[in-house]
């Protein structure tokens, strides 16, 4: 009995090493993803970071600089 998957309308049940590469390659592309998120929020993170950094240095600036 098939499912309609391409796998099992050619005629291949899926069985042994093809199942586990696919698999392999699915676990590979998942753990890329998530590699490339965690990077981006890390840097944003970072951004945000120097940002804060910065505003809070010009406003001590300004602080001093009104200081008669």
């Amino acid at each position: 009995m098939t499912h309609g998957c391409d796998a099992c309308a050619n005629g291949d049940d899926g069985t042994g090493s093809d199942v586990v590469e696919r698999a392999d390659r699915a676990t590979r592309a998942g753990w890329a993803a998530i590699a490339a998120i965690t990077g981006v929020l890390g840097c944003a993170l970072i951004a945000v970071a120097v940002a804060t950094l910065v505003g809070i240095l010009a406003c001590f600036g300004i602080v001093v600089a009104m200081d008669p």
